[in-house]
């Protein structure tokens, strides 16, 4: 199928070639594609041989032909080391039975598979290449599943071909399916000529990717065709990590320190793609097109909001406020501090408002009352965040339906929403909780939709971190000045008495934790990285649980401050994994690289994708495998939006596993109990607005693992770079 290389060939005899069945993969490292495998020959017998090397997309019941050499490791003993490989068709009934029984053909599982091989015998593969229509002689096989089995043969030959022309390249399988899923028979023909346009096409390929198949179909090195793609791939880059444009000579400095060209060509290109329209050059900042558009067009919303002449809710113009204040203390019981006062007038009078504020202020009463008085006089009130679970927590606390970003524009296949300034949304109010976590895309798609006359009020805590998407919307809101915002200081007696609360300001004003006697707010020292994530995971699976009576998989969630490492997201997950939902003989499960997938995993989205379940599936949905079918190599996971979304094997790299995620991921996130490894391996992540927002997510119980030093470095860091961001001064 595929063929990998990349391993020096020094002055070594010619490889050994080894014909064998891949029976399991021990070990994948996802980056490098490193893998250790056990495989049977026809001489091995039951006993199995290790192979180790470049076996990335190589899946269990494959017959391989590994070209390599055998060696010995000190620990290990005898191995064999590949250098390159192909999938070849298996040549017995046994492998055939194998082979088909894996899942690796849509529509055949183990049970079939022992049907049409009893029936055709060596012959089996023949017959499912040249006369398929046979296949309804099985037994138990129709027209329908045969017709899936056909096209699922005729579609792994075409994508074959794709990585026997990817070989040399070392893209792995589940790219080369993406091609073709995209591009289908002019796979080829886009990947000679165009080899660029599949960074921007196929998700899961970047520029890296692009330009190494582009160098081995020979585009040069210096060519404007390639400098042009690196300019966009850093621009792009620039906006993952939150910047809507770069200045101009931090781009060409940038962009020529990765492309490893001089830097004087790169102007001359970046000339070019500014009148191709491919980025917006404006003064000296640069955009990617989709970045500059949301831009201008936020601001401009905004503004047009603010100087509505109409009001939807005329009633709050010339209110009683004291009889309506009065009104609202015998519904809830309990009296407004002014703070929270003076947001609810301003919320109801105001066309655009911020309510910002740190936990224990009475953000959330302050929106309540606003939504009771709203909902008083007949409003029409649309309650909204951007995650489910927010949305979700926001319907408790109001009392009121709310539903995320997403669903409410009914955003359709490509991005485009259903409702925008033509078809604007029929709401007096819309309230945006959480709101720190819009992204400048996202902000402009929901302000579009507010109709005229209409009040947004947009709740948030800007001590946060920024959205994980470019930009930093709640913060450019209040530094315009233009916006009309109530900040809220004043902490409730009630929420003072929380050691989250309280050690939660004490972070966000740069003072340490306080840790003696407190009963929901601990620090398991330890200064080792690797024990750390020892510890972290017996906090999280066995000590909560036994202390607090909490479930680990529900209630109980591991925020890092990064994603590598050992005490990371990635290698925690997988020691979370073999505590929480270990692998059993006879339950099916699914390797994607170095991941394995199995029922009852909890996982998460990490892609927006449009096409998927009612309304799309989105970047930070969560949720949990709860089937797993190797016959119709399909996954379904329920989601916390209690929606069932079922995946096809090849689109697995948009899951992750999520018993651990980064903070980053956690934003609009609450959780009963969070655990939070700290290390000094996590150095340059250990910054002051990212333990705040860590801490914050916990509603119950805050527990730190790791090294006093690292604790003490991220309570003194404040977040050095503030993000290249416009909104601020076009509002002004």
């Amino acid at each position: 199928m595929v063929a990998m290389s990349g391993v020096a060939q020094t002055s070594r005899p010619a490889p050994h070639v080894l014909e064998a069945v891949l029976e399991r993969l021990t070990y994948v490292n996802e980056e490098t594609g490193y893998t250790v495998a056990r495989v049977a020959t026809s001489r091995s017998g039951d006993d199995l041989l290790t192979v180790v090397g470049a076996l990335l997309g190589a899946q269990p019941g494959e017959s391989l032909r590994l070209s390599g050499w055998w060696t010995s490791h000190p620990q290990y003993g005898r191995q064999f080391e590949v250098v390159s490989y192909t999938t070849v068709l298996p040549a017995t009934v046994q492998g055939i039975r194998r082979y088909l029984g894996s899942g690796l053909v849509k529509g055949i599982g183990p049970v079939f598979a022992e049907r049409i091989v009893d029936h055709f015998g060596l012959d089996t593969l023949q017959i499912i290449e040249e006369s398929p229509e046979r296949l309804i002689e099985v037994t138990g096989l129709g027209p329908k599943r045969t017709a899936k089995i056909t096209a699922a043969w005729a579609e792994q030959k075409a994508i074959k071909e794709v990585m026997l022309f990817l070989q040399g390249v070392g893209v792995s399988t589940s790219i080369a399916v993406r091609i073709y899923k995209k591009y289908g028979d002019a796979s080829i023909s886009v990947v000679k000529n165009s080899p660029y346009q599949l960074a921007s096409d196929v998700w899961g390929i970047g520029f890296k990717t692009a330009d190494t198949i582009a160098q081995a179909v020979g585009i040069p090195h210096d060519s404007p065709e390639r400098v042009k793609a690196g300019l966009q791939y850093t621009l792009s880059q620039a906006t993952e990590n939150g910047h809507c444009f770069l200045p101009a000579p931090e781009l060409t400095a940038e962009a020529s320190k990765i492309l490893e060209v001089p830097a004087g060509l790169v102007p001359s290109c970046l000339d070019e793609l500014v009148t191709e329209e491919g980025v917006v050059r404006e003064e000296d900042n640069v955009y990617l097109v989709p970045f500059h558009r949301a831009e201008v067009s936020l601001a401009s919303s905004l503004v047009r909001l603010l100087r509505e002449k109409t009001d939807r809710m005329p009633h709050f113009a010339g209110v009683d406020w004291a009889k309506a204040l009065g009104w609202l203390h015998k519904r809830t019981g309990s009296t407004l501090a002014p703070e929270q006062e003076a947001a609810v007038r301003l919320a109801l009078t105001e066309k655009v408002a911020v309510l910002t504020g740190g936990p224990g202020c009475g953000k959330s009463f302050t929106v309540r009352s606003i939504v009771e008085l709203a909902a008083a006089k007949q409003a029409k009130i649309q309650l909204v965040a951007p995650t489910g679970r927010a949305a979700k927590r926001l319907a408790e606390l109001t009392g009121h339906p709310a539903a995320t970003v997403h669903r409410l524009l009914k955003l359709q296949p490509g991005g485009d929403a259903s409702y925008d300034r033509d078809n604007p949304l029929d709401a007096d109010l819309v309230v945006v909780d959480e709101s720190s976590m819009l992204d400048l895309i996202l902000a402009n798609k929901l302000v579009k939709a507010i109709p005229p006359g209409a009040h947004l009020l947009l709740v948030g805590d800007v001590d946060q971190l920024p959205s994980v998407g470019a930009g930093e919307v709640l913060r450019d809101l209040l530094a315009a000045d233009v916006i009309p915002r109530v900040r809220l200081t004043q902490i409730f007696r009630q929420a003072a008495e929380s050691g989250v609360v309280t050690n939660a300001h004490r972070v966000n004003q740069g003072r340490p934790p306080l840790l003696d006697g407190m009963r929901d707010f601990f620090l398991f020292p330890c200064d080792d990285t690797e024990a750390t994530a020892g510890l972290t995971v017996d906090v999280a699976c066995t000590r909560i649980p036994r202390k607090f009576g909490l479930d680990p998989r529900r209630d109980v969630q591991i925020l890092t401050p990064m994603h590598r490492g050992p005490a990371g997201a990635g290698a925690l997950n997988t020691l979370l994994q073999q505590q929480l939902t270990p692998g059993r003989e006879g339950l099916p499960e699914r390797r994607v690289g170095g991941r394995v997938f199995r029922v009852g995993d909890k996982v998460t989205q990490i892609r927006n994708n449009y096409d998927k379940g009612a309304a799309g599936v989105f970047n930070g949905t969560v949720g949990v495998v709860t089937g797993l079918s190797p016959e119709e190599q399909t996954l379904t996971v329920r989601t916390d939006e209690d929606e069932l979304i079922e995946y096809d094997f090849d689109e697995l790299d948009e899951l992750a596993h999520a018993y651990a995620i980064t903070i980053h991921r956690s934003q609009g996130s609450e959780y009963p109990a969070v655990v939070i490894p700290l290390t000094t391996s996590a150095w340059m992540m250990l910054q002051r607005n990212l333990l705040y927002t860590a801490i914050t997510r916990a509603k119950r119980l805050v527990v730190l693992v790791g090294s006093r030093r690292a604790l003490a470095a991220a309570v003194r860091t404040v977040s050095a770079g503030r993000r290249h961001t416009a909104l601020a001064d076009r509002l002004r």
